[in-house]
């Protein structure tokens, strides 16, 4: 009887040259900009819908109550369109530049919260809306460079 190892095929463990993947442009397209750009608006309607529909759930909802919720599944339904549209602007731009502006997403969020839901705005979200701003176009200004 042979023992359970011999059974294993040997596989040839020769060294192999290591992948390389080819250097991208260094700029960003502008089409991969206005996209993301676009999936911070589609994500801030994904937390406002998503607010709106947690405002309809209570303690005895249950499956079918969530599943019922079209503010809620609307929501949901944003964010996989942002995810998908954040792929396809990633393919042709600089993570490092990218994805620093979906932080937008908090200033459009702040900024309709108050207009839609009993949120106050005062000068601490002023400020930190400030800084976002500030932080995003420091980044867009030295991928430039």
């Amino acid at each position: 009887m042979s023992s359970p190892a011999a059974a294993i095929p040997v596989v040839d463990a020769a060294p192999q040259a290591p992948v390389t993947v080819a250097a991208k442009s260094q700029s960003t397209a502008l089409r991969s900009i206005v996209l993301v750009i676009l999936c911070t608006l589609i994500g801030a309607a994904a937390q406002i819908l998503m607010r709106w529909g947690a405002d309809h759930l209570s303690s005895e909802t249950g499956l079918m109550g969530l599943l019922t919720n079209w503010p809620l599944l609307a929501g949901y339904a944003c964010l996989a369109a942002n995810t998908l549209l954040l792929v396809v602007a990633l393919r042709e731009g600089q993570l490092s530049v990218l994805y620093p502006i979906i932080a937008l997403t908090y200033v459009w969020v702040t900024i309709l919260s108050p207009m839609l839901f009993p949120d106050e705005l005062n000068l601490y979200k002023i400020v930190g809306v400030g800084f976002i701003v500030g932080g995003v176009s420091l980044i867009g200004l030295g991928s430039r460079r």
